[in-house]
């Protein structure tokens, strides 16, 4: 799983997916995904990020699939797009 940026709506909200590195175990497999969430304050400053967690891929699947259907947006180029903020 590659790193991606989902954001709601109301471009207020934004969640980070991407793979977690366990530096204790082999760094070619990778079994977790962290996630950091956080929102924007204003257009014109980048998105405060308030916390993160390490989901199982399964997890992390089931609720990007979840946003989707809410009607979340996946950003083509996040890091465009959070250095514009």
């Amino acid at each position: 799983m590659e790193k991606f940026t989902l954001i709601n709506k109301a471009r207020s909200r934004i969640k980070i997916f991407e793979p977690f590195d366990d530096s204790s175990k082999n760094p070619s497999m990778i079994n977790a995904i962290l996630i950091s969430y956080g929102c924007v304050l204003k257009r014109s400053s980048k998105p405060v990020m308030k916390c993160s967690r390490v989901e199982s891929i399964e997890e992390a699947r089931k609720e990007s699939k979840k946003l989707l259907e809410e009607g979340w947006e996946k950003l083509i180029d996040s890091t465009v797009f959070l250095k514009k903020w």
